[in-house]
């Protein structure tokens, strides 16, 4: 894992039809993708996975281990417009926003705080040279494109004095000494400014602002403006939560990193809905459960970790946030990427749709007032409160979020999975395998039927057991080539059990069942195999 390239990755990912760039024949469209026959498999499962261990597969009956109390699920599919106000009340369209810098040279735009680079001194001159930070050695190029700056040669390289570690753009007050990471000349990049990351559209008939709406940038918002209508139609009692899984669409101004920042993801969030007094516990334990789930299927625990925000990296609404973090290959050593963020929301989210967009004063949140003296953005009006029928008492409901990427979450499995190994090639000779050991329960196929030879009856028995098997499972039929190199087509694809209908089959009727990460083989009766596979594919407790 430790040397794997990204590139290796990606194309991997091409060329067995995991992940295409989305519009490829008119010269691809950044931040979009699309997935292939494979791709959308695997990350239908990671999607399954997460829907049925927190959702279908809850039980409300009992009291999971660090739960304070036994607690009940359920599930929305929220529309991806929604009503303009929804965005005002909950600060997206006062907020949702990075500043952007535009080089006059190269006209290309940066992100404000994602350009980095160092001070460097030569000649006499003091410039900050920047680099972006998908670079790969970013010290060798800031040293590359500061000889070329100042008309040095390699072996002039001690005549460059730099000025501390690497640092980000953001700390720079004065862009005048800065050379843009795409630029030859000095002070090319424009201040900083506000770019909105909500895509807008238009509604209806009307293309004026009357008519303006936008394409959610998260979840959430639906499944708080339908607490009122999930608790009046289905009778859950708090403590519960509510999933869904769906699109969502951030206008990124640098789009990067393979599908790790994309402008259309897919979310998989939950929303649970506690009384006050208790919320700080079920935030421990959905924070711990979250990262246990990541770990069950697969992911290494020296490469995921789970990391507290530090007071001052809180936003203005939250008790307490904790990111699931994994090492993805293109970060610099010792650097994790978000995949999931569990945050403690307090009861910001109910009260602004209720009362209207909230800003903190002091240790209070308020509703914002415009220039007016009333309410900048208002709320609906409708009471979103909670009435605990048993104990009497009516309150406002603390929340829970773990919010996770199913793209972020679908690369980090297929990172952790790809691997190089020695085994026997099909004339036996031992030579390089390149492996997705995805988990079982991920993997796109379950299971490839083989029949060993084209005759004897073979094939017949195979198609035979292939098309009882897909009844139930995902399964693949091949019958092309020699069988060392069938075995090699499914480890690239993650495949983790192949069948192999031989010359023994036709005697006893065993077939040969080989485990792709152990390479170990075995027989199994035919009348055997689905009962063997289901087990195999079971999740374990």
């Amino acid at each position: 894992m430790d040397t794997l390239k990204m590139d290796e990755l990606v194309s991997l990912c091409k060329r067995r039809g995991f992940l295409f760039q989305s519009s490829e024949i008119y010269g691809g469209l950044n931040g979009f993708w699309d997935y292939g026959p494979l791709g959308v498999e695997l990350k239908r499962n990671v999607k399954e996975c997460w829907w049925r261990d927190m959702v279908t597969g809850h039980d409300d009956l009992l009291v999971y281990p660090g739960a304070p109390t036994a607690y009940e699920m359920t599930g929305l599919d929220c529309s991806i417009i929604m009503h303009p106000q929804v965005w005002k009340c909950s600060g997206h369209y006062d907020l949702f926003h990075d500043f952007m810098v535009d080089c006059r040279e190269s006209k290309k735009r940066y992100r404000h705080d994602q350009v980095q680079g160092r001070w460097v001194e030569a000649k006499g001159k003091r410039v900050f040279v920047s680099v972006l930070p998908e670079t790969d050695e970013p010290c060798l190029e800031l040293e590359q494109r500061a000889l070329k700056f100042f008309n040095l040669r390699a072996k002039h390289l001690d005549q460059l004095k730099w000025e501390g570690p690497v640092v980000s753009l953001t700390t720079v007050p004065d862009f005048s000494a800065v050379l843009g990471p795409d630029a030859k000349e000095l002070g090319t990049l424009t201040p900083p400014r506000e770019f909105n990351l909500m895509f807008k559209t238009y509604v209806g008939a009307l293309s004026g602002e009357e008519g303006a709406a936008f394409l959610r940038p998260e979840t959430a918002q639906g499944i708080f403006v339908n607490f009122k209508n999930v608790v009046d139609s289905s009778r859950v009692r708090i403590p519960f939560g509510i999933a869904q899984m769906g699109k969502s669409f951030r206008n990124e101004i640098t789009p990067r990193n393979f599908t790790f920042r994309s402008r259309e993801f897919e979310q998989m969030e939950i929303e649970f809905f506690c009384h006050p007094n208790q919320s700080a516990a079920w935030y421990q334990y959905w924070r711990d459960r979250r990262y246990r789930w990541y770990l069950e299927l697969g992911l290494a625990g020296e490469r995921l970790r789970l990391r507290e925000h530090h007071k001052e990296e809180l936003s203005h609404y939250s008790c307490g946030t904790a990111d699931i973090e994994y090492a993805f290959p293109f970060l610099p050593p010792g650097e994790f990427g978000e995949l999931e963020g569990i945050a403690h929301r307090g009861d910001f989210d109910l009260r602004s749709h209720m009362e209207g967009k909230l800003v903190r004063q002091g240790d209070n949140l308020v509703v914002e007032q415009g220039t007016d003296g009333k309410p900048k953005h208002k709320g609906s009006g409708r009471d979103l409160t909670y009435f605990d029928d048993v104990s009497r008492e009516k309150y406002v409901p603390h929340v829970i979020e773990p919010s996770a990427g199913a793209d972020r979450a679908t690369l980090a499995f297929l990172c952790q999975a790809y691997q190089k190994d020695v085994a026997p090639d099909e004339n036996g000779k031992p030579t390089e395998r390149l492996v997705l050991k995805l988990h079982p329960r991920l993997a796109p196929i379950k299971a490839a039927i083989f029949p060993l030879v084209k005759k004897d009856g073979m094939p017949e028995l195979a198609e035979r057991l292939y098309r009882d098997l897909k009844k139930s499972f995902t399964v693949f039929y091949d019958d092309k080539g020699a069988v060392g190199r069938r075995y090699r087509r499914q480890d690239e694809a993650g495949t983790p059990y192949c069948l192999t209908i031989d010359g023994q089959t036709l005697e006893d009727r065993t077939v040969t069942i080989r485990d792709r990460d152990s390479l170990a083989q075995r027989r199994i009766h035919l009348d055997k195999v689905a009962e063997e596979l289901q087990s195999l594919l079971q999740p374990r407790d």
